[in-house]
């Protein structure tokens, strides 16, 4: 059965959010660009080791110096090689430099962001899935399960998704004392959810906490008659706003 091409997950202010799934080809591109860097930056940490050495064999006083400085470089290049991804993932929240190039997160399988250890696990079998005969069995993995995941992400409960990002567009502006974007018109119900994620987007990671505001921001601007706006936090903010001062409100 082919995976589905996005994941969904309903969140508590009952809105769908939909993650289109990374594809084996998307998650090649950008893992064939990070090995690019970790061999770049092997190869120059190996061209200044053979540079300490030959320093520290010219100058006598400075061959322990010389040692140490090898030791040095072969504990950063182990930690290029093994940590290069679950760094990164960890701090750049599910992103690496060749995921941020082809536009790909890792993500919780519940829609939040992901934690350090989920990092950690999902890319210490990472290791497992570069030993000989045991790559393919990723790709497959991939390839059959309903999320698309490998087996880090099955282990860690973690998806890799394409991140939607929209160019920014001004928002139209009405003479002052008008409603600005007819709020009047939405639901009781719709600016509940409106006033829920407001109330509740201090405690949500900053991506899903931008991926929410979209997914509601997109329902708003559909019942109103808005095409686009630059900022949907502030959009909501402004739809809750006006709702209040509407005849609607009182």
């Amino acid at each position: 059965m082919p995976a589905p091409e996005k994941l969904t997950i309903d969140t508590p202010e009952q809105i769908a959010l939909e993650f289109p799934l990374a594809g084996v080809g998307s998650r090649f591109l950008a893992i064939a660009f990070d090995t690019l860097l970790q061999g770049g930056a092997i190869v120059a940490l190996v061209a200044l080791g053979f540079a300490v050495r030959a320093v520290s064999g010219f100058v006598p006083p400075l061959s322990g110096l010389g040692m140490w400085g090898i030791a040095i470089l072969l504990a950063i290049g182990f930690v290029i090689y093994s940590g290069y991804f679950a760094i990164f993932e960890a701090v750049w929240t599910g992103q690496t430099p060749g995921k941020r190039l082809v536009g790909l997160r890792v993500i919780d399988v519940s829609g939040r962001p992901l934690t350090v250890y989920a990092a950690i696990v999902r890319n210490l079998l990472r290791l497992v899935d570069q030993l000989p005969g045991m790559y393919a069995l990723g790709i497959l993995s991939i390839l059959i399960t309903t999320r698309q995941q490998r087996i880090g992400d099955l282990a860690a409960g973690t998806v890799v998704v394409h991140e939607r990002i929209d160019a920014p567009v001004a928002i139209p502006t009405v003479a002052r004392g008008q409603q600005r974007f007819g709020a009047h018109r939405l639901r009781p119900e719709e600016i509940a959810v409106v006033e829920e994620f407001l109330r509740r987007r201090a405690d949500l990671g900053e991506w899903t906490r931008r991926q929410t505001a979209r997914r509601i921001a997109e329902r708003m601007k559909q019942r109103i008659d808005i095409t686009s706006t630059e900022d949907d936090e502030r959009l909501l903010e402004q739809l809750a706003a006006d709702y209040r001062s509407s005849d609607s409100y009182r």
